[in-house]
């Protein structure tokens, strides 16, 4: 029996394994709060929503944010950036891994936020909103001043309170949050409606904008560094004070605003003058201006009575332009006349122009032209034709030249290659007989050293070589037949002898033999 057969585990498909171990993920954790660093942060994906991983030393876990919430975080996700979020874990069966979704998004303490404002700070000054160039002046007296701020806090009462002591003017207040996931984008919409508004509308655009709030901590500041913010501003056509916490609070608005006031009182007064000391002002300039008037109008007083006395009389105006028409009509006469005779002559020498220009006259100027090319043309084809000559006899000198000077470097050329033959020929004589005496040398060391070397030295000394009828060697006697024919070669001659003729030795070795006659024991080739 198989194991199939006895077991009653129940079986799951693995979209049902995926579920449950999703509705057990989030049945125990629900939602966590994490501390990690945003790492594979590429942007938001074009559907909206965004997608990174949270890790640490140790491990990884990956990061879902859906554009609904993508839109309200105040702070943007940013590769490298120490957070703390909140979420729910879940997993996803696509890929059987779980995943966390963010619900909310902080800096990991003040040392993530500063460095998170230092790098949006230095991306919009790249940009150019911070430019000294692009901030307007704002006007010495305004008509209407626009206030964002809380309409709740102290700080519109000081903007009021101020603006009614140094000089009452209408002011326009649009109430925003100005803390909050919300503040940023009340902000943005306040200063973008009052640029909207009309001149002559119900409410009239002002003519300068104050941007408000009191002082507090980095993260309560928080809305006011936000990139939406900040281009509002830079954008804004209404000049624009920003008043964003205390003296030394500075914010990323302050950087893009026209002005920057300490506190929300002093840009109160930045804006509007004191009044009485303006009405001052204004009466030293009257009473400057009242005296310089009557200056002025004694000066030209006096200029007038002496221009007066100083006109001469109505006939002595007259009597120049009088005596000038007299003479002038003398000229008349006497210019009529000359004019007269300029005509008559420019009429002769018209007329003997004209006669110049009469057919007979072209015709006969035509004719003598003709003549007058027929004889250049004869000259012409003369010269040509002594030229022709001329350049023919000179090519033929310069050919017979050409001709010899090819004749003399062919010989030149001749005389040098049967030199190099000669030279090459001599120079393989020599190297032949090099050779031949280089490959006789080695020959003659070849010899000496097969002489050393060969059998034929250790048949010299008394040994002989044994052959068997196709001229293999025999090495031992076993290896000889009866009556085999055999050939011995000694170092003067060859034997060749039969096996178990008469003539034949025993087939014994010979070292026995050697031994029964007493003889001196000697090797053998047999």
């Amino acid at each position: 029996m198989t194991d199939a057969a006895v077991t009653n585990a129940p079986e799951w498909t693995v979209s049902e394994l995926s579920g449950a171990l999703r509705r057990t993920i989030e049945s125990e954790f629900g939602f966590v709060r994490v501390r990690a660093e945003i790492s594979n942060y590429r942007g938001p994906h074009p559907s909206g929503h965004a997608y990174f991983c949270l890790k640490d030393e140790g491990a990884k876990i990956d990061a879902v944010v859906w554009r609904s919430t993508f839109l309200r975080l105040r702070v943007k996700p940013a590769e490298g950036l120490q957070v703390v979020i909140t979420g729910r874990v879940t997993t996803y069966p696509g890929k059987s891994a779980y995943q966390i979704i963010v619900d909310t998004l902080e800096p990991a303490g003040l040392g993530a936020l500063m460095a998170l404002l230092e790098e949006r700070r230095r991306k919009l000054a790249a940009e150019g909103l911070f430019d000294a160039a692009r901030k307007r002046a704002i006007p010495y007296l305004p008509r209407i001043v626009g206030v964002v701020t809380s309409p709740t806090g102290a700080v519109i009462r000081d903007i009021l309170h101020r603006i009614a002591d140094r000089f009452p003017r209408h002011v326009v207040v649009w109430p925003v949050r100005v803390q909050g996931e919300a503040s940023a984008a009340d902000v943005v919409a306040a200063i973008r409606g009052f640029n909207a508004l009309g001149r002559d509308g119900a409410i009239a655009r002002p003519d300068v904008m104050i941007v408000a709030r009191g002082g507090g901590a980095l993260e309560d500041l928080w809305s006011f560094n936000e990139e939406i913010v900040v281009r509002a501003a830079a954008e804004s056509r209404i000049p624009l004070v920003s008043a964003v916490g205390h003296e030394t609070d500075w914010t990323l608005i302050d950087h893009a605003a026209d002005l920057r006031a300490p506190t929300p009182t002093g840009a109160a007064e930045m804006c509007v003058p004191v009044r009485s000391e303006l009405t001052i002002q204004v009466a030293g300039l009257a009473h400057r201006h009242g005296a310089a008037m009557l200056q002025l109008i004694g000066r030209h007083r006096t200029e007038l009575r002496g221009a007066v006395r100083a006109l001469p009389s109505a006939d002595a105006l007259i009597a120049v332009p009088r005596q000038r028409l007299d003479r002038a009509a003398a000229h008349l006469v006497h210019g009529l006349r000359a004019t007269l005779d300029g005509q008559r002559i420019r009429l002769g020498r018209l007329s003997g122009r004209l006669a110049t220009q009469s057919p007979q006259a072209k015709m006969a100027r035509a004719i003598a032209r003709l003549d007058g090319l027929g004889h250049r043309l004869a000259r012409a084809a003369r010269v040509d034709h002594e030229r022709r000559r001329e350049r023919l006899a000179t090519a033929g000198v310069r050919v017979a030249a050409a001709f010899a000077a090819r004749a003399n470097l062919a010989r030149q050329k001749s005389a040098a290659a049967r030199e190099r033959l000669a030279t090459l020929g001599s120079r393989l004589a020599a190297a032949g007989r090099t050779d031949l005496a280089r490959r006789a040398a080695r020959l003659t060391a070849l010899e000496q050293l097969l002489g050393s070397l060969g059998y034929r030295s250790v048949l010299a000394r008394g040994f002989a070589l044994v052959r068997d009828a196709l001229g293999a060697p025999v090495p031992v006697a076993a290896a000889v037949a009866p009556r085999a024919r055999l050939d011995i070669e000694f170092a003067d001659g060859f034997v060749r002898v039969t096996e178990g003729d008469g003539s034949s030795r025993s087939r014994r070795p010979r070292e026995s033999a050697a031994e029964d006659e007493g003889g001196p024991r000697q090797g053998l080739l047999l």
